[in-house]
């Protein structure tokens, strides 16, 4: 009788979302001639190689590599180039003790390689990528956006001419395009704010095509030309033209020790100032992310149905600077926590919201401030929790992220305080008075289901009104379209029970 063989794991870094337990395979590159069908092996040994980049007579191919000791305990990926034949030996251009990455960009002339350069491994979660280059037959790399203090994102496009980049920043909820010559001087914001801008692409006669996406379109090719924006498709208007959206608004709030923080705001369609509104506080992920000026179907979703929807770049969200990002470094469900209250407590004084009915939900890390929010307020009459952990210890050695863990905290042998510090919505669970319903993946290796079953049998044994809803076979995202819609309509009836009884559920 066949079974499968035992996986046997030797490896720091271990597990990881959607590859499973991570044996002793590793990616390398190889080259598959079309015309004769023969594969010829590049790269071998215990190192990984990724975003292999042709150069332009395709002599060589840069590529992405950790090749220190022990690559699965830190980020110190570096670009390397190498012959494209077999028997070659790669060929190492950077050095920074960090990640550099993103796909190598080669210059038309073949003189240089633009990449992205992060951090130092120990701020792994909270990275900001700025704009590198390095010459390609070795040499000295320049960073081009040391005062930029925004986060860089590819792909990276030169001009013809090899004089300047073209690249994606992302900024204070919204993303541009800008275009930077490599010699200094001339630094060129190609698209307007108010819209989000992806996956630029080249295109014939010197011009770029790109995604962009605002409150109210969802993401369409554009051309970009002479510095303007011309449409090309217009793949959801029909669908856009049958709803009626709600209106997305900007607003920034401070919390009390007197930070400034940004969000967005989404008010129903039918929207008066004489009445105040169920209010929904829905938290991003990452931290290292932010809400933007992007199309969202939730906020839109929960609007349509009568709710004031917020989303709140707390503090280690993207788009405010490095600093902004920093600030929750080994301090997490903190300084968050004190955002997102100060941005509800912003909300319910301008009249918008019913502070009788608050809601409040999130994903991933989202999930996670959701469970650090209810543990430290009370104000909450309903919340959804996606995920997400509590009991922060637990997931040391059953997720992902040890690289992060070992290198910001510590080790739990050698900083337990501080691991059952960051704990707190777990330990303190009896502080916990909101209803919350909570979701997960049965495969999830990013933030494992033990997450959300410690918590819903914590709320359960306490007698707090929860429930626990396990997606089969669905990793950290859920991706099969009937759970997607039903995580959907538990959210919205979960808060309707609590911020809207009586409501006609969906149809």
């Amino acid at each position: 009788m066949w079974r499968a063989p035992s996986i046997v794991i030797d490896r720091y870094h271990f597990k990881q979302d959607r590859e499973g337990y991570l044996g002793p395979l590793r990616t390398h590159l190889s080259i598959f001639d079309v015309e004769s069908r023969k594969v010829e092996v590049l790269t071998s040994g215990k190192f990984e190689e990724e975003t292999p980049a042709w150069s332009p007579d395709g002599r060589l191919i840069a590529f992405v590599s950790n090749r220190t000791s022990d690559p699965d305990r830190n980020e110190d990926t570096n670009i390397f180039v190498i012959e494209s034949r077999a028997g070659a030996e790669p060929r190492q251009l950077t050095t920074f003790a960090g990640p550099d990455g993103g796909r190598p960009s080669w210059s038309p002339d073949g003189q240089y390689i633009a990449y992205l350069q992060g951090d130092e491994t120990r701020f792994s979660a909270y990275h900001q990528n700025k704009l590198a280059v390095v010459p390609a037959g070795g040499g000295q790399s320049r960073i081009l956006t040391t005062a930029l203090d925004r986060e860089v994102s590819g792909p990276l496009l030169w001009t013809a001419d090899s004089r300047s980049l073209l690249f994606v920043v992302v900024d204070d909820r919204s993303g541009y395009v800008e275009r930077m010559a490599i010699a200094g001087g001339l630094v060129e914001k190609l698209t307007a704010g108010g819209r989000v801008v992806s996956n630029i692409s080249p295109r014939a006669g010197g011009a770029f095509v790109l995604l962009t996406a605002t409150d109210s379109e969802s993401a369409e090719v554009n051309a970009l030309e002479n510095g303007s924006l011309r449409r090309l498709t217009h793949q959801n208007d029909p669908l856009l033209a049958e709803l009626q959206l709600g209106t997305t608004e900007e607003f920034a709030s401070k919390s009390k020790d007197g930070t400034e923080v940004h969000g967005l705001m989404v008010k129903p369609p039918a929207y008066t100032s004489d009445r105040k509104y169920p209010m929904l506080l829905l938290i991003h992920g990452g931290p290292n992310g932010q809400d933007d000026h992007s199309f969202s179907f939730e906020r839109q979703f929960f609007a349509a149905r009568g709710y004031v929807v917020i989303s709140v770049n707390y503090r280690g969200s993207s788009g405010r600077g490095s600093a902004f990002q920093k600030a929750i470094y080994a301090d997490w469900g903190n300084k968050e926590v004190v955002d997102l209250l100060g941005a509800v407590d912003y909300v319910v004084a301008g009249g918008i919201a019913d502070p009788a009915r608050l809601g409040i939900g999130g994903w991933s890390y989202g999930g996670i401030l959701t469970d650090y929010t209810i543990a430290t307020d009370v104000r909450f009459k309903a919340a959804v929790s996606g995920a997400s952990s509590a009991l922060q210890l637990s997931m040391y050695g059953s997720d992902q992220y040890v690289v992060q863990y070992e290198n910001e905290l510590g080790p739990p042998w050698k900083a337990k305080d501080l691991w059952i510090n960051l704990s707190y919505p777990f330990f303190q669970a009896d502080r916990i008075k909101t209803p919350t319903l909570f979701l997960s993946g049965d495969r999830d290796f990013n933030v494992p289901t033990i997450g959300v079953e410690q918590m819903y049998q914590a709320l359960k044994s306490l007698g707090v009104d929860t429930q626990l809803i396990i997606y089969p076979g669905q990793f950290h995202g859920i991706t099969m379209p009937s759970y997607a819609r039903d995580r959907l309509e538990r959210y919205l009836a979960w808060f309707n029970k609590y911020l809207m009884p009586g409501k006609t559920p969906l149809p």
